[in-house]
């Protein structure tokens, strides 16, 4: 049996280092309902860390990031699981939680809405070009409130989840509500 690999010499190892001060100080939150009764979908931009930017803490609201922060067949899945959990596991009833929706200006999956650029995206990664093109984010307005409705209609999301739409402005750093939570 071996031990730890050393991992100072990676990319890794500064944030291993601040792991170390999170743990020592670290008090484990139990298996429960998030506090703000809150889930966001977003991108997984570095620019737009909801932690950052919407001052989420541990314990307060999962944070479901994929690019462009769209809302696909997977985020609805993970959506109507975690509604069943709050459900079965947790006993709640009555409204269960909000799913803010929240997209960015300057996402780079705009450049998918340009076909040259998707087709060559989806050559150069394997990934389907219709999926790449529904993954774009041109113009976060009109998809923040597509995938608002895309929620709002799913059928695996029970009537329970109340779902908001935002933007956030990467350069002022302000998030502003598109639609509200219904």
């Amino acid at each position: 049996m071996t031990g730890p690999v050393s991992t100072s010499r990676t990319r890794m190892g500064p944030l291993l280092a601040r792991n170390e001060d999170f743990a020592r100080d670290n008090a484990p939150l139990p298996l429960a309902p998030p506090t703000a009764q809150l889930i966001v979908v977003c991108c997984l931009d570095h620019r737009v860390d909801p932690a950052t930017v919407l001052g989420i803490r541990l314990g307060e609201a999962p944070v479901i990031r994929n690019a462009g922060g769209r809302v696909t067949p997977a985020v609805i899945g993970d959506l109507a699981y975690l509604a069943f959990l709050a459900r079965r596991v947790f006993g709640l009833s009555g409204p269960l939680f909000e799913v803010a929706v929240v997209h960015h200006t300057q996402c780079g999956t705009g450049f998918l809405a340009d076909e040259a650029f998707r087709r060559e995206a989806a050559t150069a990664t394997g990934l389907d070009e219709a999926a790449l093109a529904g993954s774009q984010v041109a113009d976060p307005y009109a998809t923040v409130r597509a995938d608002v409705e895309r929620l709002r209609l799913s059928p695996l999301i029970p009537a329970e989840v109340s779902v908001s739409g935002h933007v956030h402005d990467v350069d002022t750093g302000r998030i502003s509500t598109v639609v509200d939570a219904r």
